[in-house]
Formats: structure tokens, C-alpha cells, sequence
């Protein structure tokens, strides 16, 4: 445990990545459910998934999870229970809500079916389980967010353009966050110049699918959103 202003650990002294190789996500496997599935999304719009079992190794040099093409790269992974219904979105606000059906299991070294089709210039930014009760947060580079209710996205087949979940403009610049919230989270908003905003949801506007959203984040100029994350509580009740 290091001060909020330390430096940190590089990664590369606990994990052996290669070069231009980061970190995507963190999955809690200290129990690996029977029936469970990791799904995964990449940049291209491509998706796949398979039982959490198949990696249930202590390997230190890592599985291959996915075969990924030269040009694409891995987005976003979920856990998911094999029957749930998904929504991936893309940095100009398109957003597609398909079932997990539509994906079947998959091995771990294998590339994956079309989940999004995506317009020249376009490219996945995130993905979530969805439920009509939940509640998507978009949020843009520009400091701009908003948050609408999932049922507004009727399901659709899988491998399709979707529909806007968020309106981009110029001054908005694109996505660079989306994921379900609850109505008591709160979120770090960080911005390119390592400055971080923390903020509860309740803060940020219902709005439709066809709104720009509102200011979450005051930025200087030049300044822009890098990414955004939900505050973690660990059981006690602390944040994480």
C-alpha cells in the first residue's frame, strides 16, 4: 500500500509483458465458477468467450487468452454467467445491446466472432453486462458525461451498428468511458494531465440516447479525459 502521490510499481517487475504489451483488466479468480465465462472485446469490435476453468492456471509466464489480429487489440473483459445480454459501445457513441447466446464457447486460443460492425474511424471503447435496470455511464474526452437508463437499448442480433448511446460533436471529442453504475457509486474521472476528480453518479444527468451530456469535469486547455473508474469498496465497507 503506497501514498496517493508515490509512483508505484512497474508492472514488468511483477508481470512478464512484452514490449508495447499493457494491462486491459483485473478478474477476481480466487474461485472459478462452474458455468462462469470470461467474454472478451477488442478495438475492432470482436468478441469471444470461454469457461473461466480454462484458465485456471498458476503459470507465471501467462495463457494466451485470445488471438488477437495485427490491427485489433483487447478492449475490455467481463465475467459473465453464459446467458446474460451484453452492450458494447464505441468512442463516437454507437452502442450495441445483443444476448451472450449469439457468442458461443469458445477455447482459449481462438480469435472470436463480429460482436459490433463498426463505421471507418471507429473503435470499441468498452462492454458490460446489461439489464433493463441498469444504467449506462458515457463519459467523453472533453469532460462531458451523462448516464441512461439500459432499457432504452432494445436487444438486436449480434455483429450490427447498433444505435447512438451517446450524440458526439466536435467540442465533445469521443468516448472514453462506459459502464453500468449504481445510483450510490462514485467515480475517478482522470485527466491527461494526472490531475483525478472523484464524484458521485447522482451528480451526473439522466439523459436519453440522444443527448451530448453535461460538464463532469472542468479541464484546463489542452487538457483532456484519459479514463474514468468506478470507486471499489472492499467488504468492510472501505474503499478499495
Amino acid at each position: 500500500m503506497k501514498d496517493r502521490t508515490a509512483r508505484g510499481t512497474a508492472l514488468v517487475n511483477l508481470i512478464p509483458l512484452q514490449p508495447g504489451e499493457r494491462i486491459q483488466a483485473i478478474i477476481d479468480t480466487r474461485t472459478y465458477e462452474e458455468g462462469a465465462y470470461l467474454f472478451f472485446a477488442t478495438r475492432q469490435g470482436i468478441v469471444k468467450k470461454t469457461r473461466m476453468g480454462e484458465y485456471d492456471s498458476s503459470l507465471r509466464t501467462g495463457l494466451i487468452a485470445i488471438n488477437l489480429r495485427d490491427d485489433d487489440e483487447l478492449v475490455r473483459v467481463i465475467q459473465t454467467s453464459g446467458s446474460d445480454e451484453i452492450i458494447m459501445v464505441s468512442r463516437n457513441g454507437m452502442a450495441i445491446r445483443f444476448s451472450e447466446d449469439d457468442v458461443r464457447p469458445m477455447g482459449r486460443a481462438t480469435a472470436g466472432v463480429r460482436g459490433m460492425r463498426l463505421r471507418p474511424g471507429d473503435a470499441v471503447v468498452s462492454c458490460a453486462v446489461a439489464t433493463d435496470e441498469g444504467v449506462m455511464l458515457f463519459v467523453s474526452s472533453s469532460g462531458h458525461g451523462k448516464r441512461t437508463a439500459l432499457a432504452h437499448f432494445h436487444r438486436q442480433g449480434r455483429g450490427g451498428q447498433g444505435v447512438r448511446g451517446m450524440k458526439m460533436t466536435a467540442a465533445r471529442g469521443e468516448v472514453v468511458a462506459a459502464f453500468t453504475v449504481g445510483p450510490d457509486e462514485e467515480i475517478l474521472v482522470f485527466s491527461s494531465s494526472g490531475n483525478i476528480i472523484r464524484m458521485g453518479v447522482d451528480e451526473i444527468s439522466s439523459q436519453g440516447r440522444d443527448a451530448t451530456g453535461v460538464r463532469v469535469a472542468r479541464l484546463a486547455e489542452g487538457e483532456t479525459v484519459v479514463a474514468v473508474a468506478p470507486v471499489l469498496e472492499t467488504d468492510e465497507g472501505e474503499d478499495a
